[in-house]
């Protein structure tokens, strides 16, 4: 067991290095997106977790909702910037929810998940765009929650969301790479 968990953490590696290095690329490789997004494997370990549910501070929750209409009239820049922002709000809250006192488990889960939307950041912000910088800015009224199940469900939302719908966007520039 531990030594498949090795081989599928140096298979994920590869694949980040590769994204990281080379933003571009995680736009282009999709099944490197699809690696990257560990949520299901954070669920699963949050499961082994004895019943931790419930947080000992809020967390506020990125925006997920996406009207397609009004996602399809932003930039780019602007898309990006509405997702950095999320991200961002997350990992401030992961990063005062994991401080000391936590069961070891979460606290590993926690740093997981923080590492996991660190490598999202990297990879948008230095993704090249076109046009005008925007900073990045919410697009909702962030809720908030003691749920680390929600904290899971609303990132994945995230990810598999707007960040997807960005990307898929973005796959005109992979026929001239």
């Amino acid at each position: 067991m531990a030594l498949s968990r090795l081989l599928l953490l140096c298979m994920v590696a590869s694949k980040l290095w590769d994204a990281e290095t080379k933003p571009i690329e995680f736009v282009c490789d999709k099944s490197a997106r699809r690696a990257m997004n560990i949520v299901a494997e954070l669920q699963s370990a949050l499961n082994d977790c004895d019943g931790l549910t419930t947080l000992s501070t809020l967390v506020q929750l990125p925006c997920t909702e996406l009207h397609v209409a009004s996602w399809g009239n932003k930039s780019h820049q602007e898309k990006r910037g509405d997702i950095v922002a999320s991200l961002r709000l997350l990992i401030e809250g992961v990063k005062v929810v994991r401080a000391p006192g936590q069961p070891a488990c979460a606290t590993s889960l926690l740093q997981r998940l923080e590492n996991n939307i660190n490598n999202y950041l990297l990879i948008l912000t230095h993704l090249q765009l076109s046009g005008p910088a925007v900073s990045p800015a919410l697009s909702c009224v962030p809720q908030s929650t003691l749920s680390l199940s929600m904290v899971l469900l609303n990132y994945n939302q995230l990810i598999s969301g707007k960040l997807e719908r960005f990307v898929v966007n973005l796959e005109d520039r992979c026929i001239s790479q």
